[in-house]
């Protein structure tokens, strides 16, 4: 059900991108790609190693992360909500900041929601879809109410209503980071608690 959601909601995506009329980006990566010009042999070579090194790191990092929770005697779940969390979200944090100190806000938001979806709907479904995942009791009571939570919050900042144009302000972007600062240490608490 989720990788045909993922299918859906990508089939959508390049439906609706293919109605609209011109696209900024496209015009802007066409520019860089004549630009940088690269022979695709050349290109291939650094798809290859690149992927390579990503599997190789990925592997690393859950490795430290099974280590840093087996060490300190928690669950894989709440290293997997801060550690690995962190880590991982770290190229998509640089990204949004430069997107967002160039101006292109649609990119920086784009970048969370769609790295957002493909994480809930293509990674956990092709996750399932190799072997069963089991769901701890606490992903239900306290991180999933959390979560949609958040996303609401999210939603209620967002959207544009009463004359009030859709944006997240400083005020409202401290809040978030509030909210994550708070959960973040909500979650250490009950790690404390349970060593």
């Amino acid at each position: 059900m989720l990788l045909a959601v993922f299918g859906l909601l990508v089939t959508w995506s390049i439906v609706v991108g293919m109605r609209s009329g011109s696209d900024a980006l496209a015009h802007e990566t066409a520019a860089e790609l004549k630009e940088h010009a690269m022979p695709m042999r050349r290109a291939l070579l650094w798809l290859v190693l690149g992927l390579l090194v990503l599997v190789g790191a990925s592997r690393l990092l859950v490795w430290g992360a099974v280590t840093i929770a087996q060490t300190l005697g928690v669950s894989d779940l709440v290293i997997g909500l801060t550690v690995l969390a962190v880590g991982t979200s770290l190229p998509e944090l640089a990204s949004c900041v430069a997107a967002a100190r160039k101006g292109e806000h649609d990119i920086a938001l784009g970048n969370v929601l769609g790295s957002n979806l493909f994480n809930t709907l293509a990674v956990v479904g092709i996750a399932g879809a190799i072997a069963p995942i089991p769901v701890e009791a606490a992903v239900l009571s306290r991180d999933l109410p959390v979560m949609v939570g958040l996303t609401l919050v999210l939603f209620v900042m967002g959207w544009s209503f009463r004359g009030r144009l859709g944006r997240i302000n400083r005020w409202e972007a401290l809040v978030l980071l509030a909210a994550y600062l708070a959960y973040t240490g909500w979650l250490l608490s009950t790690m404390a608690r349970a060593v």
